[in-house]
């Protein structure tokens, strides 16, 4: 049995861990039925991604991009638990099979338990923020600690684990700092956000999703996103995402009329242009945080373990 991985060319700390917690919630799997995938954690439940005529074990995944597939055949699915009710409803599935994202199990990994609190807070963006974004300048403004999602997953997980605050924009981010009982805010930088799959966990654990909106950090970052930055629509315009600044951009009147390097010239405009980024992030950080229960967190991962029982009496 192996684990499936979506793994993103930029990384994402979200779907890396899948190579490794499986180890630990199920020792020995990569040794028993080598022909069974295990779908785990990610949002990985369409038609498109997952191959056909494979068995696969389903145990806490997500539905919320592409086409639902269809799970009639025993013979190819074996689904023990998806991330919440919504994916169950979606699936046509009994809705107590949506227990919770397995990613909560990761708190009870020994190196993970008692590290020290940092005392600080921290910002951790959706990956996709982080091509083009400016979000490391835009979090020294904001006084924020900056956590980059496509770091290693266990560093990522570590800084997360030792805040005494999260402010996500991943989605990932928010589920760990939950499981390590640290508040956290959810935020977004994107009006397409994908709500469904942040919906779907959050009606898991009782708490809600209601993301606090933060302006896209640069015009770069606007481009990879099809996104406005300034009033500007970067609409299909992701071709541009590596170009130089051209006559009329904000970023060039403001260095406009000036005689320091343009290097230098352009760092400032950035920041500059960032303002509305930091202010929005500076008022996140002061936000009313959440956290789910303990009780209701308790309770999942125990129906979670169950799961795993069931898993090791019918596979091992």
């Amino acid at each position: 049995m192996h684990p499936f991985h979506w793994e993103s060319a930029h990384g994402n700390f979200g779907d890396d861990l899948n190579l490794w917690l499986w180890d630990f919630l199920l020792p020995g799997l990569r040794d028993v039925h080598a022909q069974t995938l295990l779908v785990g954690v990610g949002t990985v439940l369409n038609e498109a991604l997952l191959p056909a005529g494979v068995k696969k074990l389903v145990v806490g995944s997500g539905f919320g991009y592409g086409s639902a597939p269809d799970l009639s055949d025993p013979a190819e699915w074996d689904v023990r638990a998806v991330r919440g009710p919504l994916t169950a409803r979606r699936l046509g599935l009994d809705e107590r099979l949506g227990i919770v994202d397995p990613a909560v199990m990761v708190a009870d990994m020994p190196e993970f338990r008692d590290l020290p609190k940092s005392g600080g807070a921290i910002f951790v963006p959706h990956w996709e923020s982080t091509v083009g974004g400016i979000w490391p300048t835009v979090c020294g403004e904001a006084g924020l600690g900056y956590v980059d999602p496509c770091g290693e997953a266990r560093s990522v997980i570590g800084k997360i684990a030792q805040a005494e605050l999260v402010v996500a924009e991943s989605m990932h981010a928010a589920i760990l700092a939950d499981a390590f009982r640290v508040p956290w805010v959810a935020v977004t930088t994107s009006q397409s956000i994908n709500s469904f799959k942040w919906q779907d966990w959050a009606a898991s654990l009782g708490v809600r999703y209601a993301p606090r909106r933060i302006p896209i950090s640069s015009r770069a970052e606007a481009i990879t996103k099809g996104g406005r930055f300034w009033g500007i629509s970067f609409e299909g315009r992701a071709h541009e995402a590596e170009a130089p600044s051209g006559p009329g951009t904000p970023e060039t009147m403001l260095m406009e009329r000036q005689a320091e390097p343009v290097s230098a010239l352009r760092a400032a405009a950035k920041k500059v242009l960032a303002a509305p980024s930091i202010v929005a992030l500076r008022q996140a950080r002061k936000a009313e945080s959440q956290l789910s229960a303990d009780r209701a967190l308790a309770e999942k991962k125990d129906r979670f373990r169950e799961v795993l029982a069931g898993i090791r009496r019918d596979y091992f």
